[in-house]
């Protein structure tokens, strides 16, 4: 085989994997035009660098937060949004594929408003896929799922059905706001602990996201700009023209150096040995005006609170910037405007399949080495019970406020107090 063909023959095998996410802002069916060209389309334009035609993902990644309203999530009323997703998602893709490729779902898992929506082409990985798994664990109080993670895991076999590799996709809802920075990072780690899967190596002990051959995390990580106030970059921040003073990358490349994500994870205390593509090369994603395409809302600080981080096998801890996998394209949307988030988008281009024996798995730092929380199940389902009594009593009190939940309240404590009076009141007699 001569060496183009050879090259192109590598190339035509290395996976393409497109990662989208977007919070929507707790607005169910209303988050999401019916035309999603814009956010899930683009990446197929961009998969011609690999090849002389444009070539469609193998594997599609779609990750929610805030899917629908919370009083809903956390009394799991999620099917029916989750399954008209599906329906819209699969349609558009197919629709704007480059040679009108078929997908099918390879898995689905929702906890509360976070969402994981993982397809494969029909004609590659879909028809291969094997041992998927889901799995989703909550950060709120007391584990609740109003933040936390859910996942997908499944394995492609390689060739003459050799063991191939896993593929382990994360979407995560971290605690919001700047100065909550400490307890995103227990966020993580509790995710890391309780987020499992069944183990490789057929033994009983459950398994981590990071005992997988390629890794992916993706949502809306909240950590934000935290720029000293005596730094001359602070009076940007303040700016009702900020989306004006970040228009050039050279201004947005400095400010990513106060991003809290890529401060902690060069520390060491998060996302270890996760790689991330050049995330100053669009604006921030966070708050903007709703119905604006390009005005922030200065209440919160603008910040990159959006976005897609990866690993693959071949990775190695001795080079933490650097990635065998290719990011071709990381951008935001920023003609959505029904939330306060612009949506995110990511298209990878995976390293040759291993021709090893043995599964292959990530290599990651001599420091760091996750272990299975051994009261994960406990806490999960203690969290899950909390969300269904605290979700459907709001559900009943919003029902009894046309709508409202404090309206419900209210009708409830003047329908108790009627129901009282009436129970208490004198009963006449007749005289005899």
């Amino acid at each position: 085989m001569s060496e183009t063909l050879r090259q192109q023959h590598g190339q035509i095998d290395r996976l393409l994997v497109q990662i989208a996410s977007y919070n929507t802002n707790l607005q169910g069916d209303l988050g999401l035009p019916q035309d999603l060209v814009d956010w899930l389309a683009p990446t197929l334009q961009v998969s011609s660098f690999l090849s002389r035609e444009r070539r469609a993902p193998d594997i599609v990644v779609v990750g929610f937060q805030e899917l629908l309203p919370l009083h809903l999530g956390l009394s799991g009323l999620s099917r029916s949004i989750i399954n008209n997703r599906n329906a819209l998602i699969l349609s558009e893709i197919e629709a704007h594929a480059p040679k009108k490729e078929k997908y099918s779902l390879i898995a689905k898992v929702v906890n509360v408003g976070i969402a994981l929506l993982v397809y494969g082409r029909d004609d590659g990985v879909s028809r291969k896929v094997c041992d998927v798994e889901t799995a989703w664990t909550g950060c709120g109080p007391a584990y609740m799922g109003n933040k936390g993670a859910v996942g997908v895991r499944f394995r492609v076999p390689g060739h003459n059905d050799s063991i191939g590799e896993t593929f382990t996709f994360v979407n995560c809802h971290l605690t919001a706001h700047s100065h909550r920075l400490p307890e995103r990072i227990a966020d993580y780690r509790h995710i890391t602990g309780s987020l499992l899967f069944s183990s490789l190596s057929g033994t009983k002990a459950p398994s981590t996201i990071y005992d997988t051959s390629h890794l992916f995390i993706l949502g809306d990580l909240n950590f934000r700009l935290d720029v000293p106030e005596s730094h001359p970059l602070a009076v940007i921040l303040k700016l009702p023209q900020f989306a004006d003073a970040i228009i050039s990358e050279s201004a947005r490349e400095e400010l990513k150096e106060f991003d809290q994500l890529t401060m902690e994870k060069r520390k060491g205390t998060i996302f270890n040995g996760l790689r991330e593509g050049e995330f100053w090369k669009f604006k921030c994603t966070y708050k903007y005006k709703l119905g604006k395409v390009d005005e922030y809302n200065l209440r919160r600080t603008p910040s990159w609170t959006d976005r897609v981080l990866y690993a693959t096998y071949s990775d190695t801890p001795d080079v933490p910037d650097a990635s065998n996998i290719t990011n071709l394209l990381y951008t935001s949307i920023p003609s959505y405007t029904t939330s306060d988030h612009k949506p995110v988008v990511a298209l990878l281009s995976l390293p040759p399949p291993t021709t090893s024996a043995s599964l292959p798995t990530l290599q990651l730092p001599s420091d760091f080495r996750p272990i299975p929380d051994s009261l994960a199940n406990g806490k999960r389902y203690m969290g899950r019970t909390l969300d269904r009594i605290i979700g459907l009593t709001w559900w009943v009190l919003t029902i009894l406020g046309a709508g409202s939940g404090l309206v419900g309240i209210f009708n409830f404590v003047i329908g108790i107090g009627a129901w009282s009076w009436w129970k208490s009141r004198p009963i006449p007699t007749d005289d005899v």
